[in-house]
């Protein structure tokens, strides 16, 4: 059986690493999120202040409209991989450390 230790949260809290990757993570996920919403509503914008232009024909009956509208999925994929991306290679590995320092004992 393992025992684990208590995590001093107070402690991992006052860390200037832990502010510093609470702070850049959410400064990341509020850009991603300005731009996903921002990328999102102009399609209705668009097809409301400009009509012709996603009634415009692309190829056979697909117009600029639909390729935008499927465009979103492409982008939210996107934004899926970028996140992962940046999580995978520099928020996690600092939420490790950290989580090492805390459950080790050690000064973080």
């Amino acid at each position: 059986m393992t025992k684990t230790t208590p995590v001093d949260w107070k402690r991992i809290e006052a860390d200037p690493r832990f502010r510093h990757l609470n702070t850049t993570k959410l400064r990341f996920l509020w850009g991603l999120m300005a731009f996903s919403v921002a990328y999102y509503f102009m399609l209705p914008i668009g097809a409301g202040w400009f009509p012709d232009l996603f009634k415009a024909k692309v190829w056979g009956p697909v117009n600029f409209g639909l390729l935008f509208a499927w465009s979103q999925f492409v982008v939210a994929w996107g934004v899926a991989f970028f996140y992962a991306r940046r999580a995978n290679g520099h928020y996690d590995a600092l939420a490790d450390e950290l989580r090492r320092l805390a459950t080790d004992g050690g000064t973080p």
